[in-house]
């Protein structure tokens, strides 16, 4: 089998996952923190490339309700310019709550340890990469998709 990407798709920051080749486990890659949107794109590019992705999964983060707001059009528009610039598939996956998730995951896992110094910049970028891996996770275990 072969890898699959998630993106946490954000205005400020893009986390990035990576499966391991068997598609059983999630785990943080890297933040993109490019603000213009074709620098986002090829190093996401770059990144699948390096990685020999497979199949991409961009969270799309719909509203409470479910219905697309506008940054689900951007999010899309961006799943979109990945898939017109990838020769992979690329999913997209309601990520609605992987943000506080990930929050969540990483405050019990950093639960007794020393706390490290970390930028609010740093801290926001780990949470949107952890994102990308609650997103992507739930995409891996979701029904159906071992074969994807």
């Amino acid at each position: 089998m072969s890898r699959v990407m998630g993106i946490d798709f954000g205005l400020a920051r893009i986390g990035v996952a990576l499966s391991d080749p068997t598609r059983t486990l999630a785990s943080p890659l890297t933040t993109v923190h490019e603000k213009d949107k074709g620098a986002q794109i090829r190093r996401v590019v770059a990144l699948a490339t390096e990685h020999e992705v497979a199949q991409v999964v961009v969270g799309i983060p719909y509203r409470l309700d479910g219905t697309v707001g506008d940054i689900a059009e951007v999010a899309e528009k961006f799943a979109a310019k990945l898939e017109a610039t990838l020769d992979v598939p690329v999913a997209r996956w309601d990520e609605r709550f992987s943000s506080v998730t990930a929050e969540d995951a990483l405050r019990v896992a950093d639960t007794g340890r020393r706390k490290k110094k970390r930028s609010r910049k740093d801290e926001k970028g780990r949470i949107d990469a952890a994102a990308a891996a609650v997103l992507l996770q739930e995409w891996l275990d979701g029904p159906g998709r071992a074969g994807a």
